[in-house]
């Protein structure tokens, strides 16, 4: 198929088409679930960027222009032509990232934050928390830094519950409070312990490097009917029970309540 002018359009609708994925994803706030705030803008910047460049290339998709060296009379090459079909070249650059983004959750499922540590104990992560560089703590220092609700629970981030059980100050200090703290609830993934795991997701830069951060979960009474991923506060005591595999957090659960989902996936907010 030699018809340049529509080949060039093709190319150009294809640039077009990423663009305008990369815009939506930044304008609906689907970009707060797959990218940190600092790489946010440049993701937009991108987006604009390939729908200039591809608009120009479709405006200019008709001119001619030379290639820059003379043909002999038998050099026929025309620098235009594709391997592929131009329909079915446009078709590979632009049907899976349109397919993607409709059929996404924004989400991973359980088996993918299995993968990516959902069971890993903070020994296993290599949580060593900062006490080196950190000045003596007192349990009126921690009380203070973490103030009661009208309920009488202490507010405390998931992540510092995570770990604050490779310190032994944190674990004596902190063991036995009653404290709320929110995530995403799910079943353990192994199906014979009777618990539950609260874990936030962790990004760095992007979903892809994201991995969940846990702590257990264990109800004294009946545990609430959610869907798994559901967002949830929970308020209980905290322990730090050696079970064979270091120190891990638990928090013996007194009463639940489901919750908003914050804005930002990663730990932007304290609580």
């Amino acid at each position: 198929m030699k018809h340049p002018a529509l080949q060039r359009s093709f190319l150009a609708i294809a640039l077009i088409s990423w663009g305008v994925v990369l815009v939506y994803f930044h304008s609906s706030g689907r970009i707060v679930k797959y990218l940190a705030p600092d790489f946010r803008l440049i993701a937009l910047a991108g987006g604009l960027g390939l729908c200039v460049l591809g608009l120009f290339n479709l405006l200019t998709s008709r001119m001619v222009a030379a290639c820059g060296h003379d043909h002999g009379p038998e050099d026929t090459h025309d620098h235009e032509s594709l391997d592929l079909h131009p329909l079915a070249a446009l078709s590979i650059m632009v049907l899976p990232i349109w397919l993607c983004t409709s059929w996404t959750k924004d989400g991973f499922s359980i088996s993918a934050l299995t993968r990516k540590g959902l069971n890993d104990t903070p020994a296993e992560a290599g949580a060593l928390f900062l006490s080196s560089v950190l000045p003596p703590l007192t349990r009126e220092i921690i009380e203070a830094q973490h103030p009661m609700n009208s309920d009488g629970y202490r507010t405390f981030p998931l992540m510092e519950l995570f770990f604050s059980s490779a310190d032994p100050e944190m674990r004596e200090l902190v063991g036995g409070m009653q404290i709320v703290t929110e995530g995403r609830l799910v079943p353990d993934p192994d199906p014979e312990k009777d618990q539950f795991r609260l874990y936030r997701l962790f990004i760095t830069c992007c979903a892809a490097d994201g991995r969940p951060v846990p702590i257990i979960a264990r109800f004294k009474g009946e545990a609430p009917a959610v869907e798994p991923n559901s967002w949830i506060s929970l308020s209980g005591t905290i322990t730090y029970p050696d079970e064979g595999e270091g120190h891990i957090p638990v928090l013996e659960v007194d009463f639940a309540k489901v919750t908003e989902a914050p804005m930002e996936e990663s730990f932007m907010r304290g609580y």
